[in-house]
């Protein structure tokens, strides 16, 4: 258990530097999403600036940033390119739980070299892995492994045979069938790849449960737990395409003001464009309220309620569907140069496949409805659903 209760924080050097590879991110996102996956020069850009490691513990070399820092970074980088953004919170969050969580041989291992290594994978749609003298037998196929084409470590979630306990396995890359079936509708260049393990043996030192929240070393985030930690990736990647579609709608409407016929001279698009702003700013700043009030739980060393963990769903659900309705309004009212390939019909195609995230579906929505209308007493969260825990 780690003894380091309150929560770390690595200050604003890490959102400084992403926010100085805006314009190199922004150029090569065209090329990126062509051959699906990001370019090398961003990838070496990220590695350079210490990115991949933000979420690593202190005491691996890396910055640890807290949750609210976390969000700040990921909007900034989603705001550049959405698949950049995605691709980094997927990797990154990987990188920070393996590096808390895994034991000490297997950490030992992984953090030895000059660079942060990348890890990639699948945490849900779990395989099957049957317990071996010194760890388990790995097998099974997962879907949308982003950052994997990145990435020297897979992180894949299966359940133990007998006990069906999820567990955690991290594994080299070369230990795993890329299967190659990217052919998406957005997010393209996040490289989301199917993979696949064959009856392989992973030793325990590199698996850990899915739903640990005692971390083996760093600080107070990862009490958090593995999946409220996902949360805050998606949480930032929401901010961060959500601002941009309206910005570039704002940039589309002023380059033809003064034309006649066109949204920059309607009454109509200006009282859509306040009212989609203002529905924007206001998840966003459940965003912020809800991560400020657990920021604020963490550094006490203390522990999230039932309250708490529905809100960082409830947060996440609501500005995951603002979002997409913003997307659908900035596409419509785009017209033409929205319909032809290019960046609004790219943010389009993308908050579309971000939004369809299992972290954002109506069931998560509905059970954060039952748990504030007092209908689920006693219940505490368990993935995306309440269940009882009571003896």
């Amino acid at each position: 258990m780690s003894d380091t209760p309150r929560l770390h924080h690595g200050g604003a050097t890490l959102l400084e530097r992403a926010r100085d590879l805006r314009t190199m991110i922004d150029r090569e996102s065209a090329a990126a999403e062509a051959q699906g996956r990001l370019t090398g020069p961003v990838v070496d850009a990220l590695h350079e600036a210490g990115v991949f490691g933000m979420w690593v513990p202190e005491p691996l070399g890396g910055a640890e940033l807290s949750p609210k820092e976390l969000l700040g970074v990921f909007e900034e980088l989603t705001y550049a390119d959405p698949s950049t953004g995605w691709a980094v919170m997927a990797t990154t969050l990987a990188n920070g739980t393996g590096g808390a969580y895994l034991g000490d041989e297997a950490v030992e291992r992984i953090f030895k070299g000059p660079r942060m290594p990348l890890i990639a994978g699948q945490g849900t749609r779990p395989g099957v892995a049957v317990r071996e003298d010194g760890g388990f037998r790995l097998s099974g196929r997962w879907s949308f492994a982003s950052g994997m084409l990145h990435s020297q470590y897979a992180h894949s979630a299966a359940a133990i045979e007998g006990t069906g306990e999820i567990r955690i396995f991290v594994n080299p890359i070369e230990d795993v069938r890329i299967l190659g079936n990217w052919d998406v509708l957005g997010l393209r260049a996040t490289g989301s790849v199917d993979y696949a393990i064959d009856d392989l043996f992973v030793p325990e030192s590199q698996t850990h449960d899915f739903t640990t929240d005692r971390p083996l070393r760093g600080g107070a985030i990862y009490r958090l737990g593995l999946l409220d930690q996902a949360l805050i990736c998606h949480s930032g990647w929401a901010l961060g395409i959500g601002r941009r579609l309206l910005d570039e709608l704002a940039r589309h409407a002023s380059s033809r003001a003064g034309r006649p016929g066109q949204i920059a001279g309607s009454d109509a698009f200006h009282t859509d464009f306040a009212r989609a702003e203002a529905a924007f700013r206001a998840a966003a700043a459940l965003i912020h309220q809800t991560w400020d009030d657990v920021e604020s739980t963490l550094e006490s060393g203390g522990t999230l309620s039932v309250r708490q963990e529905t809100m960082v769903r409830l947060a996440l659900n609501h500005i995951t569907s603002t979002v997409a309705e913003t997307g659908r309004f900035v596409y419509a009212s785009g017209g033409t140069s929205a319909l032809r390939d290019g960046l609004v019909q790219r943010l389009f195609r993308d908050v579309c496949a971000g939004a369809a995230h299992i972290t954002s579906g109506p069931q998560v929505l509905a059970e954060c409805g039952r748990e504030l209308a007092g209908l689920a007493p006693g219940r505490t969260w368990t993935v995306f659903t309440l269940e009882d825990t009571r003896p």
